[in-house]
């Protein structure tokens, strides 16, 4: 069955179950989804009427039509997507947005890219087994078999939001999805991580990052536009302090932009954001490091010691801020007019 199911077989088979519908039910439907050219809003079609009608009438016309889709539907061959949907929507954990439903839709029936991608939804939508968002500022469309309570996806929003704002940076998602799981879980009983996952998807206030992290919009790190943004990106997905040249590199791997290897240093060297810890090598100053030369920061540890330290003390504190050599360490220790030897491998900044 599914072999039959080509382009050509589901444009001709929809518009076929069409011609049972009433001439403004059909009219209304072909120009929403664009059937015969261009799709049409609902205010276009209601002004097209003599005497116009609202909007709201065009939707309900719209909507009686979709019903008696539906109903014709389950004795065609197209019935096939609509059981499709429901297996592949019950797979993301019971909700899924139009686009992700429509691509795995055209993925699984193996469909041109060039199929009226609107059909398909019209067909899963008729499906009364499918329940389809109303429209809600801020959300994608999506949609969700009968046993998804709004409760439950309105939870899992909430907490989500509440949850990043308070830690106030990315989180990887499976860490955020089980503290959600386990805030909500008297509110509106167990969610699992999948479903959690598709919930996330609808919201345009929550934006997930490559592979792993999730966070906030509004937030740059997983949303970077500005150079600087893409040098933060990168540094924080790996982790650690990095050469500019190889971040240079890792912009263009995970983020598909070509960047000259003097820009990016150069913006690094302008942004206090990014602190030189070596030849050549920049980590984040939210990371703890501090600008600065080597002798600075050796002055800055016997400062916050409060009085004299032993040599290797020194460099291992040094170390953690700085990518330096050992015996650059012990150079600067040697720095009379700051620095003075008060004991065997002991030293203390001068007064």
């Amino acid at each position: 069955m599914q072999a039959t199911l080509t382009r050509n077989v589901i444009e001709s088979s929809f518009t076929d179950v069409l011609k049972s519908l009433s001439d403004k039910e059909r009219m209304v439907i072909e120009r929403r989804i664009g059937l015969h050219g261009e799709r049409e809003t609902l205010q276009n079609i209601g002004n097209s009427f003599k005497p116009a009608i609202t909007r709201e009438r065009v939707r309900q016309i719209e909507d009686a039509g979709i019903k008696k889709v539906g109903r014709i539907i389950k004795a065609t061959e197209l019935a096939t997507i609509q059981d499709m949907a429901r297996e592949i929507i019950a797979m993301h954990g019971g909700i899924l947005t139009r686009e992700k439903l429509v691509a795995a839709l055209i993925n699984e029936l193996n469909l041109s890219k060039e199929i009226n991608a609107h059909i398909l939804e019209v067909i899963v939508q008729s499906d009364y087994e499918i329940v389809k968002s109303k429209p809600r500022l801020g959300t994608q469309t999506y949609f969700t078999l009968p046993k998804i309570s709004k409760k439950a996806i309105d939870a899992t929003h909430r907490e989500a939001l509440k949850i990043l704002k308070r830690k106030k940076d990315v989180m990887e998602r499976e860490a955020l999805y089980t503290e959600i799981a386990e805030t909500v879980k008297d509110e509106v009983g167990s969610l699992s991580a999948v479903f959690i996952d598709s919930v996330l998807d609808v919201f345009d206030d929550i934006v997930k990052g490559e592979e792993i992290l999730i966070g906030l919009t509004r937030w740059k790190i997983l949303n970077p536009k500005t150079l600087k943004d893409k040098a933060i990106y990168v540094m924080k997905k790996e982790k650690v302090p990095m050469h500019f040249i190889e971040i240079s590199n890792k912009i263009s791997e995970y983020l598909g932009e070509s960047v000259k290897i003097n820009t990016i240093h150069n913006e690094l060297i302008r942004n206090e954001e990014f602190i030189l810890i070596g030849r050549g090598i920049y980590a984040l100053k939210e990371w703890g490091f501090k600008p600065g030369t080597v002798l600075d920061v050796i002055l800055d540890i016997l400062a916050k010691n409060g009085g004299p330290m032993n040599t290797e003390e020194i460099i291992k504190r040094v170390l953690k801020v700085r990518n330096v050599k050992k015996t650059t360490i012990y150079m600067n220790l040697q720095n009379k007019k700051a620095i003075e030897r008060v004991g065997r491998n002991f030293y203390a900044a001068k007064a």
